[in-house]
């Protein structure tokens, strides 16, 4: 299977790293990118989409942090084993909340409760 396509459009009021989140999320929600599939490098990709590495490495980053991707030494940044679409969508649907809830003021006790009492429903 060949890799799937990552564009920016840099006129877009939507910041880079953003797009670049984004778009690998959907492709693993989408099945296009599977567990273990390979990233290309940092500077590979900032290469071929014309932006800054570091725009790259905190897309990187984020898609880290919310549990899509993985990287390590010598094998790079791959998709995470645990990252099938049904989980990434519901990876994404919770930092969505959980910015929503620290942009409200939310503490993380009131923020848990909300979910608590939205499962009860």
């Amino acid at each position: 299977m060949s890799a799937p396509r990552i564009e920016v459009d840099l006129a877009s009021g939507v910041p880079v790293y953003e797009q670049l989140r984004t778009q690998v999320v959907a492709h693993v929600a989408a099945g296009r990118l599977r567990p273990g599939d390979r990233l290309p490098t940092i500077r590979a990709l900032a290469t071929d989409l014309g932006v800054a590495p570091g725009t790259v490495a905190r897309a990187f980053r984020e898609l880290e942090l919310a549990g899509v991707v993985v990287t390590r030494r010598r094998t790079g940044t791959v998709v995470a084993p645990d990252a099938a679409p049904a989980t990434v969508d519901a990876r994404e649907a919770a930092a969505a909340y959980v910015r929503a809830a620290r942009a409200a003021g939310l503490t993380p006790d009131e923020a848990v409760d909300l979910v608590r009492g939205a499962l009860l429903t």
